[in-house]
């Protein structure tokens, strides 16, 4: 036998190396499992049940049928997807803004900038809502004492049905750009400066270039930001919570509260489950038509 085969490394077992690989993943794949699958399938299955702290009765689809037949419902969901219709393109649009604005800055203006913005991200949710609800204050607020100095009347802000849910979305949007704007940064510096300068020499208007240059290429940030900022608009409950309870006249309820409301101050865990199940098939869909659409020309 020669001295090259001799000292020639052995050939791991293919069995071995899927055994390593598995065991490296246990720990992740078991709170996977126990904290994502589990409650996932437990929920599906109490929503077949009138489920309660007295009663435990199979009662099929009517946890569902009943949703489909309650008003509240409907206009939680409306609620919860003008939310969804409002809050995303606002925190596109302001954090594309914000980040193309400070890209050009020097390293420390650039992260200064991005300090501040992603502050609400990293803040007690608590500590937020107090300071908006000083801000929307009807009588001491912060913003009537601004629009008081152009004449204005004071606001409910919060009390309003009119006004209620377009304060809940400027408080969802502030709380919303912080990971969006850090993203679109490091995004930007990715985008050869090659190609805006033979742009600008081909006298391309700065439409143009973000047209054609820029927004094509931000195409995975753009996917991740969309779909991320989807779910958690879908997931909003928090602040809702804190500030107006779904008030006034369920003009605040959104789906996710209601979950909360039915679980947890009545008592009617199956129609709670019901209400998550609904909106976990709504939040696919719509994830996967934004899939289809933006990740058409995405590369992974």
């Amino acid at each position: 036998m020669s001295t090259a085969a001799l000292h020639a490394p052995r050939r791991r077992k293919p069995w071995r190396e899927w055994l390593a690989s598995y065991l490296f993943l246990l720990p992740a794949l078991g709170f996977f499992l126990l904290f994502v699958v589990y409650p996932m399938g437990k929920g599906i299955y109490i929503s077949f049940f009138d489920y309660s702290l007295s009663d435990f009765d199979y009662v099929g689809l009517d946890n569902y049928r009943n949703l489909l037949r309650d008003d509240v419902f409907f206009k939680s969901m409306r609620n919860t997807l003008l939310l969804v219709l409002v809050t995303v393109p606002a925190v596109i649009a302001f954090s594309l803004f914000v980040a193309m604005s400070i890209y050009k800055m020097r390293a420390f203006g650039r992260s200064f900038f991005r300090a501040v913005f992603y502050l609400p991200a990293v803040s007690s949710v608590v500590s937020i809502t107090v300071v908006w609800a000083s801000i929307y204050h009807p009588n001491y607020g912060l913003l009537n004492y601004v629009t008081g100095l152009f004449g204005a009347e004071p606001v409910a802000w919060l009390g309003d049905t009119r006004t209620a849910l377009l304060s809940i979305i400027a408080v969802l949007v502030t709380t919303s750009v912080g990971q969006p704007i850090i993203l679109y940064v490091a995004s930007l510096g990715n985008i050869p400066a090659s190609y805006i300068e033979a742009a600008q020499i081909d006298r391309a208007t700065p439409w143009v270039i973000f047209r054609k240059i820029i927004w094509p290429m931000l195409m995975p940030t753009n996917l991740y930001i969309i779909v991320i900022t989807t779910i958690n608009t879908f997931q909003c409950f928090a602040i809702i919570q804190l500030l107006t309870s779904g008030g006034p006249m369920y003009s605040t309820s959104t789906v996710m509260y209601g979950v909360y409301e039915q679980a947890f101050k009545l008592g009617h865990f199956g129609v709670a489950s019901a209400m998550g199940v609904m909106l976990a098939i709504v939040i696919g869909i719509i994830s996967f038509i934004q899939f289809k659409y933006f990740g058409s020309d995405v590369e992974y």
